[in-house]
């Protein structure tokens, strides 16, 4: 589906912000288009700086939490993390295991299975704890919407804390329910605990969360506002930790999320964590100067496959007890399951894309697609869900059935809240949770069709043709004289790109085709062409798009939305134009 072109306006002052902070003008347009309206702020998100970060007390719940773990850890009672099996849940357990092993506390964690117990604070985990001599169960990104479980650690005489980041769930009138008699750390939920104190980031990550408890907790221990030397080296280290959790589950990187992403990035390369040392082996990172795509395609898959794929003790293990040697042991195995997921989804998504055909649910007037098959793996079909609204744009839900059971996955495209809408089509499900683009399920295979019915029905009443066409937001529109080193690195100081903070796209008025469009890539996938305006050649890059070398050879103009990059190759460098989409002139 050809995608619509949204170019922003441009920003009247993005000329004097540029010569004030000697910055490229399109980098003070990108920035704009954040949200970044003068020259201080813009400074500040070019360098953050460490003592932007909010204090701990700035999250609701924060300092009870904190008060009430160092006193348990003092008593020498057991307290048992409880973590989500995600990138950000298992992060946050390591930063929170960390933290309560350096006041000497008997911490101890657990990670329910993904597909055997499924998302959240399951009762039965609650009671095994509790039998097993738990008395204190800190729920890490999970809880907030776990009223049954919270019931039954009470009536167990276990001191439950809750931390997470998810919304909780409301009742028909919009009011909030929340486990009751219960202390909830919590940055987006005022009336879950003490606190928050302005001003707050309410975008924190499941990881931000408790690294803001592990701040706490260094405080409580140290006796005041600024922790020992010993707390305070490890809360810088522990921030790696809490990019890594920040960036993979896609929240924004704007404010304090980009303090903390920013240093903790920086902090990776030098990491002492046996457990990240070897992941960056693994992944051929070492020593590199690393970047958001580094964490969101290369560690975060690599901790996420053995969630998917086995259980996902192995990853906190990983970043908790391991020593040098089980580390590397730990990072070969999450490799190995990595590439095992990459070849599942592939399938899944293969298989989902010819019944989305068959059902018709891939037509244009189809508001979403809802899919069910036995045999899918449970773990893997939330990513082949997100390779389907990349195609088609549209909602999907994949269900992976089991017998008379069924664990779903959706994801979603923008305006249509998942979280929302799983909520109104309720009376189907066996349980739900999750983000307004990405959530779970669980269903039983003889309601799959009444579902599926439901949730159409209510995309339809809310997605019109408009929203599921596919845009592409370009930053600016420059000519070619613009591109130039010194631009490609202000856009390198912009990093680390994700949700809220995107990899600048900009864009080319017409051009010109300069010699034969090549294809090449050992598959033949890709395209290589050269591009002139006023008299100057870029050469041009288009990933996975060998499709448009006809329409270039017969158009030879076009206009270009790209990423400029630089090409070192045979001892030189070039800025050239790593196409994004390409738009050809109205026959």
């Amino acid at each position: 589906m050809p995608k619509e072109w949204v170019i922003s306006p441009p920003w009247p002052g993005r000329r004097s912000v540029s010569e004030r902070l000697d910055v490229a003008p399109a980098v003070a347009q990108v920035l704009f288009n954040r949200g970044l309206a003068d020259a201080d702020a813009i400074a500040r998100f070019l360098e953050p700086r460490m003592t932007d970060l909010y204090p701990p007390e700035s999250v609701a719940g924060v300092v009870p939490a904190a008060e009430r773990l160092v006193d348990a850890a003092r008593a020498a009672r057991r307290i048992v993390l409880y973590g989500d099996y995600d990138v950000d849940g298992v992060t946050g357990v390591a930063i929170l295991w960390h933290a309560l092993r350096m006041i000497g506390a008997n911490a101890e964690w657990y990670v329910p299975h993904r597909i055997e117990e499924g998302y959240g604070l399951s009762p039965a985990a609650i009671g095994t704890l509790a039998d097993e001599g738990a008395d204190v169960i800190v729920s890490v990104d999970c809880g907030v919407t776990a009223i049954e479980s919270a019931a039954l650690a009470r009536r167990r005489g276990v001191e439950l804390i809750i931390t997470d980041h998810h919304a909780p769930h409301r009742d028909a009138d919009g009011r909030t329910i929340l486990p009751p008699e219960t202390l909830i750390v919590h940055p987006n939920l005022p009336e879950a605990g003490p606190g928050p104190v302005e001003p707050c980031n309410r975008d924190l990550s499941g990881a931000g969360v408790a690294f803001k408890l592990a701040w706490a907790i260094a405080q409580r221990a140290s006796g005041s506002a600024k922790v020992r030397p010993d707390f305070r080296d490890f809360l810088v280290n522990a921030m790696s930790l809490a990019a890594l959790g920040t960036i993979a589950d896609v929240v924004p990187l704007l404010g304090e999320n980009r303090v903390i992403s920013f240093h903790g990035l920086r902090g990776l390369p030098a990491a002492r964590l046996p457990g990240l040392v070897a992941l960056m082996e693994a992944a051929e990172l070492t020593g590199a100067r690393l970047t958001g795509y580094d964490i969101g395609f290369k560690l975060a898959p690599r901790l996420n496959a053995v969630g998917r794929m086995g259980h996902a003790r192995l990853a906190v293990q990983l970043l908790t007890r391991a020593d040098d040697t089980e580390a590397r042991q730990i990072a070969h195995h999450l490799e190995d399951l990595n590439r095992k997921r990459r070849t599942v989804d592939r399938r899944i998504a293969a298989e989902a894309r010819e019944m989305a055909h068959r059902s018709g649910q891939d037509a244009p007037e189809c508001r979403a697609i809802v899919l069910a098959a036995d045999g899918w793996h449970a773990g893997v079909i939330g990513i082949a869900a997100a390779r389907l609204v990349d195609e088609f744009h549209k909602p999907v839900v994949l269900i992976a059935l089991d017998g008379e059971a069924g664990q779903g996955s959706a994801r979603s495209v923008p305006g249509f809240a998942l979280n929302e809408a799983l909520a109104a089509c309720g009376e189907h499900l066996s349980g739900h949770g999750g983000h307004a683009m990405a959530a779970g399920l669980r269903i039983e295979a003889s309601r799959v069709p009444a579902f599926r019915d439901a949730f159409h029905a209510y995309a339809t009443a809310r997605l019109n043709r408009a929203a599921m066409t596919p845009r592409l937001m370009i930053d600016a529109e420059v000519e070619l004289a613009a591109l130039d080193e010194k631009l490609v690195d202000d856009f390198a100081r912009l990093e680390p790109f994700g949700s809220g903070n995107p990899e600048p796209c900009l864009s080319t008025d017409w051009v010109s085709v300069v010699g034969e469009p090549r294809v090449v890539g050992a598959n033949g996938e890709h395209l290589q062409f050269v591009l002139v305006q006023n008299g100057l050649q870029r050469r041009a890059i288009a990933f996975g798009h060998a499709k448009y070398r006809a329409p270039l050879c017969d158009a030879r103009r076009c206009r270009v939305a790209f990423a400029p990059i630089i090409n070192e190759f045979g001892g030189r460098r070039a800025v050239e134009i790593q196409v994004r989409d390409l738009q050809f002139p109205a026959a």
